[in-house]
């Protein structure tokens, strides 16, 4: 089966902090022209600082520049059944590839109000549903056993893993082996290459932002069947990790130095990470270590 690899697309922002559609839609085109797909409105994406009806403007603007160019998932994760499922069916009618939905947050759930959570949501649209897990941001976790519990379900179709610990990953991909059409895709960026030798359906990550055809060679040469083109991608993929998020949380170190390399992206919505001189000194270092300017 051909992998995908997917980018946790930036939202980018004017100096106002109202959304800058021109500069998201060239970031697409930059996606595209890689070889990637797209995550839309994502934990890189300011998926919580956006208003309902901003991540419906957003998924149309990104789906009309795509224009089938590439595949487009968007996540309509919220706290409530209730406005995951209204945020779904706005993004069922504009013709998404794939609806990702993140746990719920800050609203401490059971595995069975997760299981009826994901249930609900599927029920209410016909584009394929894709669990998505970060306990780290969300405080809940989708055990393994819940997914398997999920995948019986004819319009879920895999899960988004961004919990970073590799036993879990491998007890989702078993899930993935055992129930056909359940496909399982990868989000920490150290393991993409692993967890494409171990049945991941491909990659979605946040550092692609930064280094789209890093990302998209580690996809297509083990694709091609070229595992040490892979291999040496990874390493460059994972050394640029470990530099870049040295210096703190992984989505604003992604934003920060994407706009290093571009200001159009602009910064995030507050209260996220306000920049320094320092800081981005640290980061341009990095990129030029890298080649990347």
């Amino acid at each position: 089966m051909t992998k995908d690899a997917y980018v946790a697309l930036v939202t980018c922002f004017n100096d106002d902090e109202s959304i800058n559609y021109d500069a998201t839609r060239a970031q697409v085109r930059r996606q595209i022209e890689a070889g990637n797909n797209i995550l839309c409105a994502g934990t890189n994406g300011d998926f919580s600082a956006l208003t309902f009806d901003e991540k419906v403007k957003l998924t149309a603007e990104v789906v009309d520049e795509v224009k089938g160019r590439c595949k487009v998932i968007v996540n309509a994760g919220m706290p409530a059944t209730y406005e995951t499922v209204q945020l779904a069916k706005q993004f069922d009618a504009i013709g998404v590839d794939g609806i990702a939905v993140i746990t719920p947050f800050f609203i401490a759930c059971t595995q069975d109000g997760l299981i009826r959570h994901y249930q609900t949501v599927a029920d209410s649209v016909e584009t394929p549903i894709y669990l998505y897990d970060i306990p780290a941001r969300t405080q809940n976790h989708i055990e393994p056993e819940t997914a398997r519990i999920l995948s019986a379900h004819p319009n879920i179709a895999g899960i988004k893993d961004s919990g970073g610990q590799q036993e879990t990953l491998e007890a989702y991909m078993q899930v993935g082996k055992d129930v056909e059409g359940f496909a399982v895709y990868s989000g920490p960026d150290h393991l993409v290459h692993w967890a494409l030798q171990n049945g991941a359906a491909g990659a979605i990550s946040g550092l692609g932002n930064v280094m789209p055809h890093v990302l998209a060679k580690i996809i297509s040469s083990f694709n091609a069947g070229d595992e040490a083109a892979a291999a040496a991608a990874q390493e460059i993929y994972g050394n640029f990790r470990k530099d870049l998020y040295g210096l703190g949380f992984p989505p604003a170190m992604v934003k920060r130095a994407l706009w290093v390399m571009d200001p159009s992206v602009g910064a995030s919505r507050q209260p996220a990470l306000l920049p320094n001189d320092e800081q981005d000194k640290q980061v341009a270092a990095i990129l030029k270590k890298y080649e990347l300017i």
